[in-house]
Protein backbone atom coordinates (compact mmCIF):
# COMPACT_ATOMS: atom_id res chain seq x y z
CA UNK A 1 0.00 0.00 0.00
CA UNK A 2 1.23 3.65 -0.17
CA UNK A 3 1.61 6.15 2.22
CA UNK A 4 -0.66 8.46 2.35
CA UNK A 5 -3.74 6.72 0.23
CA UNK A 6 -6.82 5.43 2.12
CA UNK A 7 -7.52 1.82 2.05
CA UNK A 8 -9.99 0.84 -0.21
CA UNK A 9 -13.38 -0.23 1.46
CA UNK A 10 -14.72 -3.59 2.10
CA UNK A 11 -18.59 -4.80 2.36
CA UNK A 12 -19.33 -5.92 6.00
CA UNK A 13 -18.36 -9.06 5.51
CA UNK A 14 -14.72 -8.64 3.90
CA UNK A 15 -15.65 -10.24 1.00
CA UNK A 16 -13.87 -8.05 -2.06
CA UNK A 17 -15.96 -10.10 -5.08
CA UNK A 18 -14.95 -9.89 -8.72
CA UNK A 19 -14.65 -6.52 -10.82
CA UNK A 20 -16.83 -6.26 -13.98
CA UNK A 21 -13.63 -6.16 -15.91
CA UNK A 22 -12.69 -9.97 -14.43
CA UNK A 23 -16.53 -11.18 -15.20
CA UNK A 24 -16.45 -9.95 -18.89
CA UNK A 25 -12.57 -11.70 -19.41
CA UNK A 26 -14.14 -14.65 -17.84
CA UNK A 27 -17.29 -14.92 -20.39
CA UNK A 28 -15.10 -13.97 -23.09
CA UNK A 29 -12.89 -17.30 -22.70
CA UNK A 30 -16.24 -19.50 -21.67
CA UNK A 31 -17.70 -17.99 -25.02
CA UNK A 32 -14.50 -18.82 -27.18
CA UNK A 33 -14.69 -22.35 -25.63
CA UNK A 34 -18.01 -22.81 -26.57
CA UNK A 35 -17.45 -22.22 -30.17
CA UNK A 36 -14.60 -24.17 -30.50
CA UNK A 37 -16.64 -27.14 -29.30
CA UNK A 38 -19.26 -26.36 -31.24
CA UNK A 39 -17.17 -26.68 -34.49
CA UNK A 40 -15.07 -29.30 -33.15
CA UNK A 41 -18.59 -31.27 -33.21
CA UNK A 42 -19.19 -30.13 -36.53
CA UNK A 43 -16.23 -31.45 -38.18
CA UNK A 44 -16.87 -34.47 -36.68
CA UNK A 45 -20.37 -34.60 -38.42
CA UNK A 46 -19.04 -33.97 -41.50
CA UNK A 47 -15.95 -36.34 -41.23
CA UNK A 48 -18.77 -39.25 -40.41
CA UNK A 49 -20.43 -38.58 -43.14
CA UNK A 50 -18.28 -38.72 -45.23
CA UNK A 51 -16.76 -41.77 -44.16
CA UNK A 52 -20.44 -42.99 -44.56
CA UNK A 53 -20.39 -42.37 -47.98
CA UNK A 54 -16.74 -43.55 -48.21
CA UNK A 55 -18.17 -46.69 -47.39
CA UNK A 56 -21.27 -46.96 -48.87
CA UNK A 57 -19.15 -46.31 -52.60
CA UNK A 58 -17.01 -49.28 -51.08
CA UNK A 59 -19.27 -51.88 -50.66
CA UNK A 60 -21.55 -50.77 -54.09
CA UNK A 61 -17.97 -50.75 -55.86
CA UNK A 62 -17.27 -54.44 -54.27
CA UNK A 63 -20.93 -55.57 -55.11
CA UNK A 64 -20.48 -54.77 -58.78
CA UNK A 65 -17.33 -56.58 -59.44
CA UNK A 66 -18.49 -59.50 -57.71
CA UNK A 67 -21.77 -59.42 -59.84
CA UNK A 68 -19.36 -60.52 -62.64
CA UNK A 69 -19.76 -64.43 -63.04
CA UNK A 70 -18.71 -65.00 -66.59
CA UNK A 71 -16.69 -62.06 -67.65
CA UNK A 72 -16.64 -60.55 -71.20
CA UNK A 73 -14.45 -57.67 -72.63
CA UNK A 74 -16.51 -54.28 -72.37
CA UNK A 75 -17.93 -51.47 -70.85
CA UNK A 76 -21.02 -50.46 -68.48
CA UNK A 77 -22.00 -47.41 -66.22
CA UNK A 78 -25.35 -46.71 -64.45
CA UNK A 79 -26.70 -44.28 -61.53
CA UNK A 80 -27.14 -45.66 -58.22
CA UNK A 81 -29.24 -43.61 -56.32
CA UNK A 82 -26.08 -40.72 -55.51
CA UNK A 83 -23.28 -43.02 -56.93
CA UNK A 84 -22.56 -43.24 -60.50
CA UNK A 85 -20.64 -46.30 -61.19
CA UNK A 86 -18.69 -47.63 -64.26
CA UNK A 87 -17.67 -51.29 -64.99
CA UNK A 88 -14.57 -51.83 -67.21
CA UNK A 89 -13.66 -55.54 -68.60
CA UNK A 90 -10.62 -56.21 -70.36
CA UNK A 91 -8.53 -59.32 -71.56
CA UNK A 92 -5.11 -58.93 -69.65
CA UNK A 93 -2.03 -60.49 -71.80
CA UNK A 94 -0.52 -63.36 -70.17
CA UNK A 95 1.77 -65.85 -70.99
CA UNK A 96 0.83 -69.26 -71.55
CA UNK A 97 -1.23 -70.98 -68.65
CA UNK A 98 -1.84 -74.30 -70.55
CA UNK A 99 1.46 -76.32 -68.99
CA UNK A 100 0.23 -75.50 -65.35
CA UNK A 101 -3.50 -76.50 -66.14
CA UNK A 102 -3.21 -79.31 -68.51
CA UNK A 103 -5.50 -79.49 -71.82
CA UNK A 104 -7.80 -76.18 -70.28
CA UNK A 105 -6.63 -72.63 -71.76
CA UNK A 106 -7.12 -70.04 -69.53
CA UNK A 107 -8.00 -66.40 -69.81
CA UNK A 108 -7.09 -63.57 -67.15
CA UNK A 109 -9.77 -60.60 -67.33
CA UNK A 110 -9.49 -57.09 -65.51
CA UNK A 111 -12.19 -56.04 -63.83
CA UNK A 112 -12.19 -52.21 -62.76
CA UNK A 113 -15.41 -50.56 -60.98
CA UNK A 114 -15.14 -46.85 -60.34
CA UNK A 115 -17.91 -45.58 -57.99
CA UNK A 116 -18.64 -41.42 -57.78
CA UNK A 117 -20.19 -38.79 -56.03
CA UNK A 118 -20.44 -35.66 -55.07
CA UNK A 119 -18.62 -34.77 -58.32
CA UNK A 120 -15.10 -34.76 -56.54
CA UNK A 121 -15.31 -38.26 -54.82
CA UNK A 122 -14.41 -41.74 -55.98
CA UNK A 123 -13.23 -45.21 -54.85
CA UNK A 124 -12.05 -47.89 -57.13
CA UNK A 125 -11.47 -51.44 -57.10
CA UNK A 126 -9.84 -53.10 -59.44
CA UNK A 127 -9.17 -57.16 -60.12
CA UNK A 128 -8.06 -59.98 -62.04
CA UNK A 129 -10.90 -63.15 -62.70
CA UNK A 130 -9.44 -66.39 -64.36
CA UNK A 131 -11.78 -67.88 -66.74
CA UNK A 132 -11.47 -70.95 -68.74
CA UNK A 133 -11.73 -70.39 -72.44
CA UNK A 134 -12.66 -73.04 -74.72
CA UNK A 135 -10.86 -76.85 -74.30
CA UNK A 136 -7.67 -76.74 -76.68
CA UNK A 137 -7.48 -78.16 -79.97
CA UNK A 138 -7.18 -82.13 -79.73
CA UNK A 139 -8.57 -85.66 -79.90
CA UNK A 140 -11.52 -85.42 -77.18
CA UNK A 141 -10.35 -87.31 -74.20
CA UNK A 142 -12.47 -90.86 -73.66
CA UNK A 143 -14.47 -90.87 -70.77
CA UNK A 144 -14.35 -94.29 -68.78
CA UNK A 145 -17.51 -95.47 -70.06
CA UNK A 146 -17.20 -94.91 -73.47
CA UNK A 147 -13.65 -97.18 -73.82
Amino acid sequence: MIPGRPRPARNAHGDSGFTLLEVLVALAILGLAVVASIQAFAQGLRLLKLSGDHQQAMLLADLKVREVVTPEEGREERDEGRFHWERTTKLVPAPELTPLAGPLRWHIYEIAVRVSWDERRQVEITTLRTVPAQPAPGPPSLSPRAR
